[in-house]
């Protein structure tokens, strides 16, 4: 990509998507196309299609998609798929009408096995059953990797497929019954607190492992494989290292200062028991994440707290 390139950011305003936007500016990419979803709805299958004859963007990264954790999941499984799979199938399909020199599509971890060996491999990607809880998501998302794979094939475009570990950071959803794990633990842990409990409930058993990167770090993986990367097979990004949930809730309840105890609730919502990335295949690229955990909870945190302060002023105005 050039300074001057025109990059469309689909998805701007979400947690990739504005970390992305983030990432290039820092970089001094200025012939940036932002819309937001008054402007286009990428739902829309005219709409999208006049977009790109129109703005003819050289360079897309996909981070539109209807996301959530394991109860959004499982409530709206129905909402999920579909809105994944018509945005990506919109975009996806007029990128590669309209001559777009490469695409970025970001996956997710998710579309692995359930119970595939540990770290996971690009290799194991449809080699067995999937997660239950999110397996209306992880099709969808499957079905965008495939579709990359097959425009590459026969119409030789250049869409390269990213699985991002779990993701955190500035800009997330902090709903508690939309959010993912991380997130709800930050405002679950932040309320406690403010409101003086002595005692704190989450879901599951705690003993579930993830891995978590930093959004920051995520972007900059996106901008380095855009320019490194241009094998229509999958590429995992993440940091190498999981926690189990228990302990990340001690790491938020430490980071917040909350002093009560936590119990443990409904052992049916663990997910997945382990999944944790293997990065060998990103790492031998060059590059690596650089925000710690425990760092990046602090940032995030810091972040949390200011956007509530700034939301309670313009309600006061």
């Amino acid at each position: 990509m050039q300074k001057n390139s025109k990059i469309y950011v689909a998805g701007h305003r979400g947690l990739v998507g504005s970390a992305i936007i983030r990432a290039l500016k820092l970089r001094s990419f200025s012939n940036l196309v932002l819309k937001p979803r008054k402007e286009l709805d990428l739902l829309d299958q005219r709409a999208v299609a006049s977009f790109f004859e129109k703005e003819k963007p050289e360079y897309v990264f996909l981070a539109a998609a209807k996301v959530g954790g394991i109860m959004a999941n499982k409530t709206y499984s129905g909402e999920f798929i579909y809105e994944n799979l018509m945005v990506q199938g919109n975009v996806l399909e007029n990128a590669k009408k309209s001559g777009v020199k490469k695409l970025v599509f970001l996956g997710s971890s998710c579309i692995y096995p359930r119970l595939a060996p540990q770290p996971i491999k690009e290799e194991y990607f449809m080699s067995g059953p999937l997660e239950p809880t999110n397996q209306a998501y992880a099709v969808a998302k499957i079905a965008g990797i495939v579709t990359c794979q097959s425009y590459n094939e026969e119409y030789g475009t250049d869409f390269i497929s990213l699985m991002p570990t779990n993701l955190y950071g500035p800009n997330d959803n902090f709903d508690l019954e939309n959010s993912h794990v991380l997130p709800a633990l930050i405002r679950k842990f932040h309320e406690a607190k403010k409101s003086g409990k002595k005692e704190i409930t989450l879901w599951g058993t705690g003993d579930a492992l993830r891995e978590f990167l930093h959004v920051d770090d995520f972007a900059d993986a996106c901008l380095f494989l855009m320019e490194h990367y241009d094998d229509s097979e999958i590429i995992n990004v993440g940091t190498g290292e999981d926690i189990s949930i228990k302990a990340l809730a001690e790491l938020v309840k430490k980071t917040t200062g909350f002093n009560g105890e936590i119990l443990w609730d409904n052992k049916n919502l663990d997910g997945t028991p382990r999944k944790l990335l293997d990065v060998s295949k990103i790492h031998a690229l060059g590059w690596r994440h650089t925000i710690s955990l425990k760092e990046g909870i602090r940032k995030t945190y810091e972040w949390y707290k200011n956007s509530n302060r700034l939301e309670r002023a313009q309600v006061r105005k």
